[in-house]
């Protein structure tokens, strides 16, 4: 990516193909180490390559432009710098694949989830066992073989070792955290109960900080940056991913099948209690609020959905859950303004920030 090309009116299909050049370097790379291994481990290759291709690239993007709120990178640094934000993007697929699987999730991005995809296989080849305990199986190990690649690609990004080792203390940070959320998150559901505290708790821990917050602050800490940076940047990233996530679930709830690649109302399906549900419930006439509890983690037709979204959107959540998101992105962009970045950055933060809390996907 040449330096035009990473100024605030940014190229993003320019950068979003820089990052897949490097990935797909490291797949080669991969491909390479495990070619002893044989056809089972091109497999699991396939599906790595698809489980990182495409997707917004929004954490990759916070940690490039945490790095440029700090220091312009050398015409050298470049690919390096693109590498460390290429970590990000593996660790979020790690997380996804997981994710899909603790869900039981059937699709992502119009595709059938790993574990179901690795189910398939094995179903459609007449193979012994049970097919679904060996997706299950090849889901786990992909997620665990994504998450081992991003901790190598950020620590062999090519960056001054001092500044790696400062941002693998943030990244150790991030995983911890998004494991532990994503802990919170499925005992929340195994209970069956989560106010609105709660649910925030869960939303800040398990995709907030690690979507927005902690990305900025690996970027930063690539770039140099001392703790007044990385205080300025958490002002303007939490509240930001806090209102990202909570778009998140109006989408996953309300978005549609065409565009979000997921079926109708398949948060309900999948019995998340996120915030915009924990609203509803404590909002609505408690026959209404009885229905939506009972029906959130079963098999839905269209009409229940439609009849539980009229619920939500009567007891006043949806619009609440939009008031929440309008407040947060407003704190972050002030905070954006007081915080002493460079203007590139400032400027291109701006739009990142308008993206991830007005988008339809």
């Amino acid at each position: 990516m040449t330096e035009a090309s990473a100024t605030p009116a940014a190229d993003t299909d320019a950068f979003r193909a820089g990052l897949q050049a490097v990935v797909d370097d490291f797949l080669t790379a991969q491909t390479t180490r495990l070619a002893p291994l044989g056809p089972d481990a091109a497999r699991l290759l396939d599906a790595a390559r698809e489980a990182i291709t495409g997707g917004k690239r929004f954490r990759a993007a916070f940690c490039y432009w945490g790095y440029r709120a700090v220091a312009a990178p050398s015409p050298d640094e470049e690919t390096a710098l693109l590498k460390a934000c290429a970590s990000l993007e593996l660790l979020h697929a790690s997380a996804l694949v997981h994710d899909d699987y603790m869900d039981a999730s059937d699709t992502r991005r119009g595709h059938p989830a790993t574990h179901r995809a690795f189910e398939g296989e094995h179903r459609t080849a007449g193979w012994r066992g049970n097919p679904e305990q060996y997706g299950a199986a090849a889901a786990i190990l992909l997620g665990d073989l994504l998450l081992t690649w991003a901790d190598e690609m950020l620590r062999t990004c090519g960056l001054p070792p001092e500044r790696v080792e400062a941002a693998m203390r943030m990244f150790d940070i991030c995983r911890t955290e998004v494991v532990a959320g994503q802990f919170l998150d499925v005992s929340v559901q195994a209970r069956g109960k989560a106010d609105v505290a709660t649910a925030m708790t869960v939303l800040r821990f398990k995709s907030a900080k690690y979507s927005i917050e902690r990305p900025l602050h690996i970027g930063a800490a690539l770039a140099g940056a001392d703790d007044a940076m990385i205080t300025a940047l958490t002002g303007f990233g939490l509240p930001l991913g806090e209102a990202f996530q909570l778009r998140d679930d109006q989408l996953g709830v309300f978005g549609d099948p065409e565009v979000t690649g997921k079926p109708a109302g398949d948060d309900l399906v999948e019995g998340k209690r996120t915030v915009l549900v924990a609203e509803a419930l404590s909002s609505s006439p408690a026959d209404e609020a009885a229905l939506l509890d009972s029906s959130l983690g079963q098999d839905l037709d269209l009409a229940t959905v439609d009849r539980l979204r009229r619920i939500i959107v009567d007891s006043g959540a949806h619009d609440r859950v939009e008031e929440m998101i309008a407040d947060l992105a407003r704190d972050s962009v002030a905070a954006l303004e007081r915080a002493p970045l460079r203007e590139e950055a400032r400027d291109a933060l701006r739009l990142l920030s308008a993206a991830v809390t007005q988008r339809v996907i």
